[in-house]
């Protein structure tokens, strides 16, 4: 079988309120794309019928929101509510799952989404992939330029002051997130691989 059938594709599901929620949602794609994964880039407040299709036939699906008070935003969770359609049939179920944010505050509450996330994969039966990364910038010798400088496990936590654009992303929050995109590339071609195995 060949290597081309073996590309897994990976959607990102995600909200941007002011966009920079969508600079990590880019930087995922990017790290998947890296990784041999074909990427589509989903804006949840702006889904339609084909993008719901993308959804569903995708091999993996990454979850991003920024955290507003403590969870999703409001559009997520609009989101996230219409897949029911999807959970009443099983459409997602066993497809890969991971999932980012980005909040103003260094912890800002972002483990109430990235939990948020995690209970809604598991709702739809879905196989959670985490960040994979020890925590950085956590002594002296460390530096807030580290992966996972913000030190979360369950996905990838970004932080921007609220008076700042776009422009002033932490350049170690898009790297951390180009690591979740790589990782769940990865860990998804393995899934694909293996059930072509078991299927041939």
């Amino acid at each position: 079988m060949s290597a081309l059938a073996h590309t897994p594709v990976v959607s990102i599901a995600y909200h941007s309120g002011y966009g920079h929620t969508a600079v990590l949602a880019e930087a995922v794609r990017a790290g998947a794309a890296e990784a041999g994964a074909t990427v589509h880039l989903i804006k949840v407040d702006e889904i339609d019928d084909a993008q719901w299709a993308l959804l569903d036939a995708s091999d993996a699906i990454v979850f991003g929101s920024p955290t507003y008070m403590g969870t999703a935003s409001g559009a997520f969770h609009a989101f996230a509510e219409a897949t029911s359609k999807r959970w009443f049939g099983d459409v997602w179920q066993d497809k890969v799952a991971a999932g980012f944010t980005n909040s103003g505050s260094k912890n800002g509450d972002k483990s109430g989404t990235l939990g948020y996330f995690q209970t809604l994969a598991a709702q739809h039966a879905m196989s959670w992939v985490n960040l994979g990364l020890k925590p950085g910038w956590n002594s002296s010798t460390a530096s807030e330029h580290d992966l996972n400088r913000l030190g979360f496990s369950a996905g990838a936590a970004a932080q921007t002051h609220t008076d700042h654009g776009v422009e002033d992303v932490h350049k170690a929050d898009i790297a951390t997130a180009e690591h979740l995109g790589r990782r769940v590339a990865e860990h998804t071609r393995v899934i694909v691989a293996g059930r072509a195995a078991l299927a041939g």
